[in-house]
Parts: C-alpha cells; sequence; structure tokens
C-alpha cells in the first residue's frame, strides 16, 4: 500500500506544467426555445474551487466522448492531467456525494440519455506513458490500445500485436481483460498500478489478479499504468499480421460506423453471439436510429440519430429472440452507464 502522500506524485512522462483546470459553465439545452439560464437553481452545487492541472467540464454531454456519438451530459467530466488530478476528481465526488466512473476512449460503453449525474474521469493524454525497459512494456492506462500494439510491434516485440483493432485504452483492456484474435490482457500482464476510491495508489502483482473473459476481480479502483512482458520477434512479420487483422476487421465489422464494439460476450459453445443473432434473422434490425449491423450481427451501430434508448431496445429484443429461438441468454460485454 502506498503512503497517503504518493498519490499527489505525477507518474514519469507525465506533462509538467500545463493550464489549471477550467470549469465551463452549463450548455444550454440542445434545441430548447426559452430564456437563457441567468443564475444556477437553488439546489445546483457550486462549481468546485480546487485546482486541476487538467480540465473539469460542467454538464458536458458525453455523447462528444464515445465511440457510439450516444449519451447525454455529465455532472463533471474531468481530464486529469496526472495521478494528482485523478486523486481530486474522487475527491470531488466523495465531498458532494457522488458516484463516479472512469471512461477512456469512450468504447464497449453505452450512456442512456440522461446521462451521468456524477463525476466521468477521462484517463487520456498525460497517463499515456509508454517506455520499453528490455522486453517489458510499461504503459500509462490512458495509451489507446491500438497504439500500444503499433509501437510494440514496430520495436520487434510480441504480445500485444493482435490488439491492432481493439478500440479502446489499455487501462479499460486491463480492467476487463480485453481481447482479440485469441489473445487477452491476461496473457502478458504482470502487474497493474491502480489508484482506490481514497486516492490511495499500489501496485497490484498479476498473481493476485483473476481474469475471467472480459473481467476481473480488480473491483472498485481505476487503473493507471501496467507492465507487459513481450517476446522478441522481427517487426516485419508483426506488421504484416496487424495489417492482415486490420483487413479482416474492415471487410467483416462496421469500423466506420458509431458503434461501442461487440454488444455480447460470446457464450461456452461452438457459436458465437454473432452467429446465433445472424441465425435468428436479425442483421438489419432497427428501432428508431439503432440498427443490427449488416456486416456483424454482434454489433449495434448509430445510423446517425440514434439514442440510448434505441440501443436498448434492439438489444432486449435480440437477446429476448436469441433465447426463444436458440436456448442461450446472451450477457452483455457493452458497459451501461447512467440514470
Amino acid at each position: 500500500m502506498a503512503r497517503k502522500n504518493d498519490r499527489r506524485k505525477p507518474a514519469a512522462g507525465s506533462r509538467k506544467g500545463g493550464r489549471p483546470g477550467v470549469v465551463k459553465a452549463p450548455a444550454k439545452p440542445a434545441g430548447k426555445v426559452g430564456k437563457a439560464a441567468a443564475k444556477p437553481s437553488a439546489a445546483a452545487p457550486p462549481a468546485p474551487k480546487v485546482k486541476f492541472r487538467g480540465r473539469v467540464l460542467e454538464n458536458e454531454p458525453l455523447a462528444r466522448h464515445t465511440t457510439y456519438r450516444i449519451g447525454g451530459p455529465a455532472r463533471y467530466l474531468v481530464m486529469p492531467a496526472d495521478p494528482d488530478d485523478v486523486a481530486k476528481a474522487l475527491d470531488l465526488a466523495q465531498d458532494r456525494g457522488l458516484p463516479w466512473v472512469a471512461l477512456g476512449l469512450g468504447s464497449n460503453v453505452l450512456v442512456k440519455d440522461a446521462g451521468f449525474p456524477g463525476v466521468v474521469i477521462r484517463i487520456g493524454k498525460g497517463l499515456d506513458r509508454f517506455e520499453m525497459k528490455g522486453a517489458t512494456a510499461i504503459v500509462g492506462a490512458g495509451l489507446p490500445t491500438p497504439l500500444l500494439a503499433r509501437r510494440t510491434a514496430e520495436a520487434g516485440f510480441a504480445g500485444v500485436e493482435r490488439f491492432i483493432g481493439i478500440p479502446g485504452t489499455v487501462g479499460g483492456g486491463v480492467y476487463m481483460n480485453a481481447g482479440a484474435h485469441g489473445a487477452e490482457f491476461a496473457e502478458v500482464l504482470t502487474e497493474a498500478t491502480v489508484m482506490d476510491p481514497k486516492g490511495k495508489i499500489r501496485q497490484v502483482p498479476r498473481k493476485q489478479i483473476s481474469f475471467k473473459y472480459r473481467s476481473s476481480n480488480l473491483g472498485n479502483v481505476i487503473v493507471l499504468e501496467a507492465k507487459l512482458a513481450l517476446i522478441e520477434e522481427p517487426p516485419a512479420k508483426l506488421k504484416e499480421l496487424q495489417a492482415r487483422l486490420l483487413r479482416w476487421r474492415k471487410a467483416g465489422t462496421p469500423f466506420d460506423q458509431p458503434c461501442a464494439g461487440s454488444i455480447f460476450k460470446n457464450p461456452g459453445g461452438p457459436r458465437t453471439a454473432g452467429a446465433l443473432i445472424d441465425e435468428c434473422g436479425l442483421k438489419g434490425f432497427t428501432i428508431g436510429g439503432a440498427q443490427v449491423s449488416s456486416l456483424h450481427a454482434n454489433y449495434i451501430v448509430n445510423t446517425g440519430t440514434a439514442t440510448a434508448s434505441d440501443v436498448l431496445k434492439v438489444i432486449e429484443h435480440a437477446r429476448k429472440t436469441v433465447a426463444k429461438k436458440t436456448g442461450v441468454e446472451l450477457e452483455l460485454e457493452v458497459k451501461v452507464i447512467g440514470v
């Protein structure tokens, strides 16, 4: 367990200097006609006084920060510049009695239309360290997973090259044991640096982490950094594999449409979730602006006007239809956030 003041030290590789956090006034609801709000309601808490090195936005639409391009506002959206900002964001939530949630690139999540009534901590720039020490990659939680795959392949190290198509960050990938093409984080992680809700930082060795399919026992923490054990491999070989995997993704998934990635976990057995949904004739099934992809049935895409409610209705229809026709109960992989 780290000493309490350890949380106030920025991680190696974090930016120095930078602007103090700025709290923006709540934006007027889109499309609403009427007088501009002159004063906050008496029940609304005042803007936080604490200074962040990163940014703090009030009532920020989360549709701007998710790959689905769907979601209502967060009461506060914190973009931390370093671990100290993450701790301050947790303090903000605790002081105001608000829930909090960590967000990476916004993939694998569906934010409800009413938004999130608490503090969203967006792990990204400032927490995206990348360093190779021999065959060990030391990686910040905010680093995009495809960038991790590219950098390690270019450096001639194998182990995460198959993650080239995973659209999230390393932190979320470690926490949920993300994987692709037969590889997953559980196979390469040796240690995770995490912060608990009180802002204390500790290192958790791999032997203390129980990984399962798309889940872990890390609990109520925020992943800050990961150490990954890789092996040397010719860069040309790794790049050729990545090019082949990317061609497959472009041909077989709706990579160019707003979506969250796979909606359901693959059940045990010979058939994937996508195959089961396809067998039930649901490709192209649409409610509002949400549609089961015609390319891959385990993707529900936003055709341009989808709401979270539309997506949830399609999810429920797909789940009930598959259960009725095949007897298989599909389990959500995408995380639903909000009220």
